[in-house]
């Protein structure tokens, strides 16, 4: 007992400040990213109602494709760093050159559908015509920057894998200071920069028209392409990449490499994807509960995912460390590691738990004046309270499973769990509630919903990740191959 509690304090003496390292910096990229999105809706809120509809209508449709996009490419981080943490840095220039060619190829994709398959949609979803005109027009110009989108992408989760995450967080913040002017210059127009530096201005400026949704599509594209140009900047100057020498001797596609790429990768997309498409999902179904019930969802929702960054980074961080201990031919410690990082996700989570509860109503009074969208949101904040655990669980354990390549079963567990389990139970809940307890539920039924899901999400996958570290540390289980 003395032996086993003298190695869980080690790992933890040795293991914390990395994975620490590592996660902050993604957090704090994720957090700028996700300043994008609310610049882009303050920005257009002040311009008008129609034009703020058109915003939110189109990023519903292409973030959850730049996040399938985001997803598939983050197979290429474990590859990196088992091949780091094996000192074959000599393969990480070609596998991280077939990740480019299928971030190019994910990026042309998303934005062919974006320019071609968006008005069905529109249709189908019954978009006033005054918000699907302006909606096709921003998602029209957001497409020219997906290509730009994907390339960063795989280029971040080539850094995140050489253990440098803080570029990322640099080059985000990059990517917001050219968000946030572009938007202005492009939604408001020469009106707009009329009424913040008065005529002392070119009439060129002045003369500039006021794009609306449009304008922020094209600042949105604009900075895509800015965070991938810097990040190429980056990676083929900076030294901290060591003998990769990544912009030298290109590698054509090669489709057995691409093939092993996309088999760990693309189940990870199909994950996120279904994940964000659940709560899509239902705040659709939620939208025939009332504009109350509307609002209060979307402000518990959104004060909650702000704490989830944290989680979500140390999952990427984790999947690092255990790539890197995998390479170096140490699965023994490397099952440590991941039941180590685990432990302190747990910790984040009772963190985050105890911020929900001491900041709530003060933070939500931020959000509406609304005393019922208020109390409703408190009590959406409660049931969020219930779930912080399992949702630090079941995203830290995902990241471990990532740092063995163990994708597939992710994303088979996260569709029982969140969908059959999550969307299903939640919408039986919400609209007829519990068979000779209650009738039904509510907004409050679908939420319930979310624990179940989140709740057997955690526990599938910590057996999974039981099951998967002791095959690979008594060598029946090969984590070095797709």
């Amino acid at each position: 007992m003395s032996r086993l509690l003298a190695t869980l304090l080690d790992t933890t003496r040795r293991e914390t400040r990395p994975l620490l390292l590592l996660a902050l910096p993604i957090c704090g990229a994720q957090l700028a990213q996700a300043g994008m999105s609310v610049a882009d809706i303050m920005m257009t809120g002040r311009l008008g109602a129609t034009d703020l509809a058109a915003v939110s209508v189109g990023s519903s449709l292409w973030l959850p494709l730049m996040l399938f996009m985001t997803g598939t490419l983050m197979g290429l981080t474990p590859v990196v760093a088992q091949l780091l943490g094996g000192r074959r840095t000599a393969k990480i220039r070609p596998a991280v050159h077939q990740g480019l060619w299928i971030a190019l190829a994910l990026g042309v994709l998303a934005a062919a559908l974006l320019w071609f398959a968006v008005g069905p949609i529109l249709t189908l979803m019954e978009v006033p015509a005054a918000v699907a005109e302006r909606s096709r027009a921003y998602l029209a110009a957001v497409a020219f920057g997906m290509p730009g989108a994907a390339l960063f992408q795989a280029l971040r989760a080539f850094s995140d894998g050489m253990n440098h995450t803080r570029p990322s967080l640099w080059i985000s913040l990059v990517g917001l200071a050219v968000n946030v002017p572009s938007n202005f210059v492009l939604i408001y127009g020469g009106e707009g920069l009329g009424d913040l530096a008065g005529d002392r201005l070119p009439g060129w400026l002045l003369d500039l028209p006021a794009l609306g949704a449009l304008g922020c599509g094209i600042a949105t594209a604009l900075s895509l392409w800015s965070m991938c140009l810097a990040m190429a900047l980056y990676t083929r100057r900076s030294r901290a990449y060591g003998e990769v020498r990544l912009w030298h001797s290109p590698t054509p596609p090669r489709r057995r490499a691409i093939g092993e790429l996309l088999h760990v990768g693309v189940p990870i997309g199909v994950a996120i994807f279904v994940e964000v498409t659940l709560f899509t999902l239902i705040a659709l179904f939620i939208a025939s509960l009332g504009e109350v019930t509307v609002a209060a969802h979307q402000v518990a929702l959104n004060y909650t995912s702000i704490l989830f960054m944290l989680p979500l980074s140390l999952s990427m961080a984790l999947t690092v460390r255990v790539g890197n201990v995998l390479g170096q031919g140490r699965p023994g410690h490397a099952r440590r590691v991941a039941w180590h990082g685990i432990a302190v996700s747990l910790a984040i989570a009772l963190l985050n738990g105890l911020l929900l509860h001491v900041t709530a109503q003060p933070v939500i009074a931020l959000y509406t004046n609304d005393a019922e969208v208020a109390r409703l949101a408190l009590s959406l904040v409660v049931l969020a309270m219930c779930y912080q655990v399992s949702d630090s669980l079941q995203v830290n354990l995902a990241g471990a499973l990532r740092g063995y390549k163990d994708t597939r079963i992710i994303m088979l567990i996260t569709l029982a769990s969140y969908w059959l389990i999550g969307m299903a139970g939640g919408h039986w809940l919400g609209t007829r509630g519990v068979p000779g307890l209650s009738g039904p539920l509510g907004v409050q039924g679908y939420w319930i919903g979310l624990i179940a899901g989140l709740t057997a999400a955690a526990l599938m996958l910590g057996e999974r990740l039981r099951r998967i570290a002791k095959a690979v540390t008594h060598g029946t289980h090969d984590a070095y191959s797709p």
